[in-house]
């Protein structure tokens, strides 16, 4: 009977974890179902209680940490528009606060300068810090050419 017994409780558990998404839950029905193995092989009520409590131990203080480490992490590919942030462009128009043309993965965006105060001519290579919609906000890979003013 104490298999069933733990079978349930494990179940129940599941059900708890799957409603909460906490992670402890989820490892003590872990727990429960090393229990319920103890009970099949015919161990007493007290080993089959120390097993669920030292597996449930060692599951929440070892497992359960490192497991919520990694559901914190970033994704690691990113889709659409936003797998171009961080990516060079080659300005095509002169890109300024008000607008410009970049060359950014095999297409023509439109773009802004990132820093408002910046006219950017073409043929300067950027990079992509945002997107706005549709139009790319950038800003030189490298310091600018330093112009000249012409001489009379």
């Amino acid at each position: 009977m104490w298999p069933y017994a733990w079978l349930a409780i494990a179940f129940l558990l599941g059900v708890v974890e799957f409603l909460t998404l906490t992670l402890a839950f989820g490892l003590l029905a872990g727990a429960a179902l090393v229990a319920a193995v103890a009970a099949g092989l015919g161990a007493p009520v007290v080993v089959q209680l120390l097993a669920f409590a030292v597996t449930g131990g060692i599951a929440l203080v070892a497992i359960r940490p490192i497991a919520k480490r990694h559901l914190a992490l970033p994704p690691l590919s990113r889709d659409g528009s936003d797998a171009l942030v961080g990516r060079s462009a080659l300005v095509t128009r002169e890109v300024s606060a008000t607008g410009g043309l970049v060359h950014l993965s095999g297409e023509d965006w439109s773009a802004r300068s990132y820093d408002e105060s910046l006219v950017i001519p073409a043929g300067i290579r950027v990079d992509v810090y945002e997107i706005d919609g549709a139009t790319a906000l950038v800003h030189p890979s490298e310091p600018l050419p330093e112009t000249r003013p012409r001489e009379a």
